[in-house]
């Protein structure tokens, strides 16, 4: 890619993130362009459709903003991993309008988490081996942690106390029980069903 392609392309993506979470997903490519300082034909050089964008500001949001959380590794596993989780979840409390779009784009939103969950494992294989959480954890536990304590995300609680509230109650979850989990499904929790699986 060009300098000057490159330039254009983190300049619209840039502008995308903070217009869609300002205006709301009904956000419009000549609206992204006007933030951007391009023109709309820009945007549809640099982006053949609008879900080609989406698509492209929800892996700047995953690249930039989730990966590097999960990439900290500190001599305190316990606090690597729950300092992981709260700061997730800050992140995707204010990328509400993205994670939405995302969701719109079934295989995307399952391959995006099954990138998350990939980078989550070190960080969790580390608590493990170190003894304060539940050995018998899988990285999707932690991927589910994150969609129920956003489910705790309301416009009422502009200060997080809520979501924060309820993290400290799923994370106390995590540390080690003399009572084992229930197995998981054998099913992808984030994988949707097969078009021959009967509906539950």
């Amino acid at each position: 890619m060009r300098a000057d392609a490159a330039r254009n392309h983190e300049r619209i993506v840039g502008a995308a993130v903070l217009t869609f979470e300002e205006i709301g997903p009904q956000a419009t490519l000549e609206e992204i362009a006007a933030r951007a300082n391009v023109s709309v034909m820009t945007v549809y050089r640099r982006f053949r459709s609008r879900d080609q964008l989406v698509r492209a500001v929800f892996d700047h949001v995953l690249t930039t903003e989730l990966q590097p959380i999960t990439a900290v590794h500190t001599d305190d596993p316990w606090q690597d991993l729950t300092g992981m989780l709260e700061a997730v979840t800050e992140v995707l409390a204010r990328r509400r309008v993205i994670i939405s779009l995302a969701h719109e784009f079934v295989t995307f939103a399952n391959e995006s988490t099954q990138l998350f969950m990939q980078a989550l494992e070190p960080m969790l294989r580390r608590a493990i081996d170190a003894g304060v959480v539940r050995p018998e954890l899988l990285p999707r536990d932690l991927t589910v942690i994150t969609v129920m304590n956003l489910a705790t995300v309301h416009p009422g609680d502009s200060q997080g106390e809520d979501r924060r509230r309820y993290l400290a109650l799923l994370i106390d979850g995590l540390r080690p029980s003399p009572v084992t989990l229930p197995p998981p499904s054998p099913h992808d929790f984030f994988e949707p069903p097969r078009a021959d699986e009967p509906a539950p």
